[in-house]
């Protein structure tokens, strides 16, 4: 299978590693020159709990290099999603689909709107990756389960060709005939965990060493159940307890989650398509979610300080 993976930052190069290394002619597709560089003359430095490897990727900083794919993994930042697929739509050729395994939720609406709803697939993934340096990353596949799924719930052929292709490159992929579902499912576990680690700057060790962030964290996790639930969305968890657990599970108490990475490089977040999108649900399902609210705003301000910064340091 030929698949080009858009936007491989730490987690798109971790999913890339494991398709290349099972033979799939995987293009990893990154803005950063130095990060594709750093791939093309050395490929991709791998460290994992089986120790540290070099993998021969290919990479590009421009779509156009890879030409048209059979799948495209979408795992740019959200808030780049639909600039991103409409330079990207060189890599479409008749039958190619359009995986989103970006965090929160709303991407698969965006990506339709630019390649048809009936190219885009929707999913979840729990593999977890952490940028060491360009053509650097730590990654955690092992045991980390991922869930792809058509958009109308059923189980076709090339949603289940994609899966067994995941499976054999060692991706533990499920089908999910509740793909809605599935998405909240990996939602709750981002609400449990992202914007506390970004306003605290905490890793996760540190995180679950608090009660009273546990707490906190656990209260933004029910409203989000309350707001999926008022919108009949069938969840497979039942408590808050559940996201929490799993959030971390199988991660060294070092890992550091995708908002934190980001607010560290000074990056804006995706704060508005993950606990953005439970105070929204809320909203139009009656739901309160003020913890929500408050985690939102909270880093809502921490991003508004860091751009005045940027604009001193760039006007000074």
């Amino acid at each position: 299978m030929k698949i080009a993976i858009l936007g491989a930052g730490a987690l798109g190069c971790a999913i890339g590693a494991a398709l290349t290394e099972a033979g799939h002619e995987t293009w990893l597709i990154n803005r950063s020159p130095a990060h594709v560089e750093a791939m093309r003359q050395g490929g991709l430095r791998v460290d994992d709990a089986a120790g540290t490897r070099r993998v021969a990727v290919k990479a590009a900083t421009a779509a156009q290099e890879a030409g048209e794919v059979d799948l495209v993994i979408v795992l740019v930042k959200s808030f780049h999603t639909e600039a991103a697929m409409r330079g990207a739509l060189c890599l479409l050729g008749p039958q190619t689909a359009v995986l989103s395994l970006q965090n929160g939720l709303g991407h698969e609406d965006l990506l339709a709107d630019v390649v048809g709803r009936e190219r885009v697939l929707a999913g979840k993934t729990y593999v977890g990756g952490v940028m060491r340096g360009p053509g650097h990353i730590q990654s955690g596949v092992a045991g980390k389960t991922t869930y792809i799924g058509e958009l109308d719930g059923t189980r076709s052929d090339r949603v289940e060709a994609i899966a067994a292709a995941f499976n054999a490159a060692g991706l533990q992929t499920s089908v999910s005939d509740n793909i809605l579902g599935t998405m909240w499912d990996k939602l709750l576990v981002n609400v449990a965990t992202g914007a506390l680690t970004g306003i605290t700057r905490l890793t996760y060790g540190q995180l679950y060493d608090e009660p009273q962030l546990k707490a906190t964290a656990l209260a933004a996790v029910q409203e989000a159940m309350d707001a999926a639930r008022a919108a009949g969305v069938r969840l497979s968890m039942n408590e808050p307890q559940q996201a929490w657990a799993l959030a971390s599970a199988g991660l060294p108490a070092g890992f550091k989650t995708s908002m934190l990475q980001s607010l560290e490089k000074g990056s804006a977040t995706e704060i508005d398509f993950i606990n953005g999108s439970v105070v929204r649900w809320g909203r139009q399902h009656g739901v309160a979610t003020p913890v929500n609210a408050t985690l939102v705003a909270c880093i809502k301000g921490i991003e508004r300080a860091m751009a005045d910064q940027n604009h001193k340091e760039t006007t000074a």
